[in-house]
């Protein structure tokens, strides 16, 4: 067994049985919906997919970062069990959280110098986290120490190819991240845009696409393209949606493309704190790839 704990936040959207699973520990974002605040907990306290629905019915949905005090707090436990940490956080093109963990990392040391806290910025979001994560939990069975885990994530982790869409661009427009004149163009023509994440770990359109059927298509044309091994691909694919029927056709098509994926696609739901800004209609895939260079 090793002698740290792996850590991230709960925006890797995974589920609650498969993070316990791989022993992996977490520090919950707060959403608020209409006033009301949630801890974003794998959908113990509240389903995304309630979520979705409150979101469609006009809910007001925000969400918070964890603070240094919490992270201080939630820290603190694992080194008073006299273990190292490798956390592993939401990307910092997403979300300040990293800062926080690292002068709570930095505080806390002072106290524990006998310990370590090893804070990485994963430049990763949703279920792409969670595969890191997950890569993350095998090579720390292999028995990778926690410098030598640090090390590797620090190396691999642009290597996660995230590639989503949405058939709403309501919550992007909400969001600021279409402007209103151009949402309200894109939904009269049914666009549906294709976006990614950078190699900055920021969220990036990269296509404007017409129809469901082409941007499914489109999405898993951008499998083959950067996958490992092209169609012959045998390496993880986990899939987040926020629409099932949606998430259904996407799976779909890519076991049908890539051979040595049927059966093995690993379906999540799109937690609620990414959630929150991304809106019902959503589906993001995630699989190891070229790095992301741009």
């Amino acid at each position: 067994m090793a002698d740290y704990v792996l850590s991230c936040c709960s925006p890797c959207d995974l589920s609650n049985e498969w993070i316990e699973k791989r022993d992996i520990k977490y520090v919950p974002f707060v959403v608020s919906l209409d006033g009301n605040e949630y801890e974003d907990d794998m959908g113990i306290t509240f389903s995304p997919r309630d979520l979705y629905v409150k979101m469609a019915q006009g809910a007001d949905a925000k969400t918070s970062q964890v603070s240094t005090g919490s992270y201080i707090e939630y820290f603190k436990k694992f080194l008073d069990e006299g273990k190292d940490i490798v956390h592993v956080s939401l990307s910092t093109g997403i979300s300040g959280t990293f800062q926080s963990a690292h002068i709570a990392a930095a505080e806390l040391m002072e106290d524990y110098p006998d310990r370590r806290i090893y804070t990485i910025d994963s430049l990763a979001a949703s279920s792409g986290y969670g595969l890191l994560m997950d890569l993350a939990a095998d090579k720390r069975d292999e028995g990778l120490s926690a410098k030598e885990l640090v090390d590797w994530i620090e190396s691999y982790k642009l290597n996660i190819n995230h590639w989503f869409f949405t058939t709403d661009l309501t919550y992007l427009i909400k969001g600021g991240r279409v402007s209103k004149t151009a949402g309200a163009i894109g939904q009269v023509l049914n666009i549906c845009p294709l976006l990614d994440v950078d190699y900055k770990g920021r969220l990036t359109s990269r296509e404007k696409i017409r129809t469901k059927k082409k941007v499914i298509k489109r999405t898993v044309e951008k499998m083959v393209e950067n996958c490992e091994g092209g169609l012959d691909y045998a390496g993880k694919c986990f899939l987040s949606d926020s629409d099932s029927e949606l998430g259904d056709q996407v799976t779909e098509l890519i076991e049908e493309t890539f051979p040595q994926l049927k059966g093995k696609v690993e379906r999540f739901d799109i937690g609620c704190t990414i959630g929150s800004h991304t809106g019902p209609g959503t589906v993001a895939l995630f699989f190891q790839g070229k790095k992301r260079e741009d």
